[in-house]
């Protein structure tokens, strides 16, 4: 079965594009189109999609809201937030909301078809070209960030927090594995053990944790 996508943005241009793209690709599906943020909370409440890509700034509902409104929902669909640099301190806001990834739009449409596979298929993906300015702008804000670390953090066992701040450094399974000296295997259950502890959505929200909680810096 293909991909089931809504596409949330008040450009039609945008839309447009990515729907042209869509439609010579056998795996994914465009099966709604929404200009707000109201009308893609309405869209996957009908539809039930697999994924939403959402834009941020739209009238009305925001991308913000409407990601918090989708995601709070069981069965909700996995949100890839479409938006500009400019745009940095609330796509912060929407990865915190439930987001699964962060894409701009001046990647290549080809891009953005990969990444909505990837996290269709369970994963979480940020735009590598912004992924440390994401981070590093507002993981050390005094507003955002914690002083000292949650209850929930000091509910880890020391290995989950290793594992965490590796996760936090941007190392892939396989390289923590490697640099912990453990299989694969151990590092994908301390993962899920993370996941499920911290309520995180998935390993984007695993590194927003561990730069929110210091346990990694922009200069680590």
């Amino acid at each position: 079965m293909p991909v089931r996508v809504v596409l949330a943005d008040d450009q039609p241009l945008i839309r447009a594009g990515l729907v042209m793209v869509i439609a010579d690709i056998p795996d994914i599906e465009v099966v709604g189109e929404a200009g707000t943020g109201a009308e893609a909370v309405q869209l996957v409440r009908d539809l039930k999609p697999d994924i939403v890509v959402m834009d941020i700034r739209m009238p009305g509902m925001d991308g913000i809201e409407a990601t918090r409104m989708i995601t709070k929902e069981a069965g909700a669909p996995n949100v890839i937030v479409l938006t500009t640099f400019d745009d940095d301190d609330n796509v912060y806001d929407a990865l915190r909301a439930g987001a699964s990834g962060f894409l701009v739009k001046d990647m290549a449409l080809d891009d953005i078809i990969t990444a909505v596979r990837v996290v269709a298929a369970g994963d979480a993906l940020i735009a590598p070209k912004v992924t440390r300015r994401l981070i590093e702008e507002f993981a050390d804000r005094p507003q955002r960030a914690t002083a000292a670390p949650s209850k929930e953090i000091q509910g880890i066992t020391d290995r989950e927090l290793e594992v965490l701040t590796l996760i936090g450094r941007g190392m892939s399974n396989a390289r923590i594995a490697e640099t912990m000296y453990i299989s694969g295997a151990t590092v994908k259950t301390y993962v899920t053990r993370l996941l499920a502890k911290l309520g995180a959505r998935d390993r984007v929200h695993l590194v927003i944790i561990a730069y929110e909680h210091h346990l990694v810096t922009p200069t680590a």
